[in-house]
């Protein structure tokens, strides 16, 4: 069992069930009836949500646990997600295939993993499609109410400008505000949104 299915294993969900707030208020750019790639989705409960505004997603996640997890709440909602097994340094990201591809605090990737995740992120978005992420700052060591400790970790507005440089930024905010999901995100947090079309 992996750290992360040692983290999922409570009857809870960490993160709680409900959709990421960045992600509901953001999530009107995407097309309707869109093809989505929810990365690192852990518990489920952006895709399910996202399953739930009529778009066609598929998730993965490096925990069997959280897959299980994401899978019952799934079908407690009643909306149809592809669910996989999959680890992030692993993952077969399939060339241009998706509408939007939506990374949400997805920090547990060091440096160089994190930056073969976004190379994939883009492989995987179809010309003309979106991603968008959502995490931490690194002003959010200083809150402390969630995230990795580690700054290396963390983004910041230059390394997302730099790193999606080649992409169509239509939005690249970062801002502060109280988070209440589950008991993984609560408090008051440092974040940072990135909307970008290939």
């Amino acid at each position: 069992m992996t750290s992360w299915d040692e983290r999922y294993k409570t009857s809870s969900y960490l993160y709680g069930t409900e959709p990421s707030q960045a992600l509901v208020s953001n999530a009107h750019v995407f097309p309707a009836n869109s093809r989505i790639l929810c990365v690192a989705d852990g518990e489920g409960r952006n895709s399910v949500w996202l399953a739930e505004q009529g778009h066609r997603v598929t998730a993965w996640d490096a925990s069997e646990v959280a897959v299980e997890k994401a899978r019952r709440l799934a079908q407690a909602r009643g909306v149809d997600v592809d669910y996989t097994h999959a680890d992030a340094g692993h993952f077969d990201w399939t060339e241009q295939q998706y509408d939007v591809v939506v990374g949400i605090f997805i920090q547990f990737a060091a440096p160089d993993l994190r930056d073969r995740m976004f190379k994939g992120m883009k492989a995987a978005t179809r010309p003309g499609g979106l991603i968008f992420l959502h995490g931490y700052t690194r002003d959010q060591i200083e809150h402390g109410t969630g995230g990795p400790p580690c700054a290396d970790n963390l983004y910041t507005e230059d390394l997302l400008r730099d790193r999606f440089g080649n992409t169509l930024i239509h939005k690249l905010e970062a801002y502060e505000t109280f988070l209440s999901e589950g008991s993984g995100h609560s408090g008051r947090s440092a974040v940072v949104d990135l909307v970008c079309e290939l």
